[in-house]
């Protein structure tokens, strides 16, 4: 049987809205992704090129110079293992605090539970500020040690917030029930029940947890000796010091004019550097984000 002429319209409509929907997308992953491209075509192009818009699409003057001058840097490569180390020790200790505090706050007839509910919840608009904390990791003997990093600020409390309502919204309160009358503790059902069904948000708050800890240059910059830096913090000293460094120059064939044109060349280079690994790395746990996400979003 054929369709009406209003199933036709309508179908017609659905098939616009779907063409519209598309070419909006399109237009935002491009606004979003621009950026990025243009940072990585611009660190292989001539700085003067960049400047004079000659790199909107493609690299001009093709140069490897950035990069040469940012890996000729010895404490390149140590802060690569440190950023590692710092990223996969913090992202552990990160997620880790936030479940053995979300499982516990999930659970509706636990005593004292809006209490702490409510002094999380002031902790995430009210704080001591920089010296306050530097002192307390001070005296708590934490300086130079990278649980400085960590121990501060071991609990995010917006994140918990979203495990916790995922815990709350997305796990089944009789699943959780027939297996305490079963006769399984709340630690058997934590590491048996509640980690398993709820991968999804823990790999949302594990990116979290790894971007925050591999771009986080600052801390470090303060708590930790210049042989901890992690990778952020040493691209940033490479920087200061090819802006700053006179001695440079008068190496340089071009003076002041092509020491400018290696920093650019530098920033630009630096940037993509610390940006690749986690582009490398978010694919592989993109599919996770939309179901984890939302779910944990829901208003229990």
């Amino acid at each position: 049987m054929k369709g009406t002429p209003s199933d036709k319209a309508s179908g017609l409509s659905e098939r616009t809205s779907d063409i519209i929907l598309v070419i909006f997308c399109i237009l935002i992953l491009l606004i979003i992704a621009y950026p990025l491209y243009y940072v990585l075509i611009a660190s292989f192009s001539d700085p003067y090129d960049v400047y004079a818009g000659k790199t909107f699409l493609f690299p001009s003057n093709f140069s490897l110079q950035g990069y040469k001058a940012v890996f000729a840097d010895d404490s390149i490569f140590s802060g690569i293992v440190n950023s590692i180390i710092y990223t996969v020790v913090g992202t552990v200790f990160s997620v880790a605090m936030l479940y053995l505090t979300a499982y516990p706050m999930s659970q509706k007839d636990m005593p004292g539970r809006k209490f702490l509910s409510i002094f999380f919840i002031i902790t995430m608009y009210f704080g001591g500020g920089l010296i306050p904390t530097y002192l307390v990791v001070k005296d708590t003997g934490l300086m130079g040690s990278m649980w400085a990093l960590f121990l501060p600020g071991g609990v995010a409390v917006g994140n918990m917030i979203i495990v916790r309502n995922y815990i709350e919204n997305s796990i089944p309160r009789d699943l959780l029930e027939a297996a305490r009358i079963d006769g399984a503790g709340h630690f058997r059902i934590f590491l048996e029940m509640i980690i398993p069904l709820s991968m999804p948000i823990m790999a949302v708050m594990i990116v979290f947890s790894m971007v925050a800890y591999w771009n986080d240059w600052f801390t470090a910059m303060i708590y930790l000796p210049e042989e901890m830096s992690p990778l952020p913090l040493v691209l940033r000293n490479v920087l200061i010091k090819s802006s700053a460094s006179s001695s440079m120059a008068a190496t340089l064939s071009g003076g002041y004019a092509e020491l400018n044109k290696v920093t650019e060349m530098i920033k630009f280079a630096s940037i993509f550097v610390a940006a690749a690994p986690m582009l490398i790395i978010y694919p592989f746990v993109q599919k996770y984000f939309e179901k984890g996400f939302m779910a944990g979003a829901v208003k229990g």
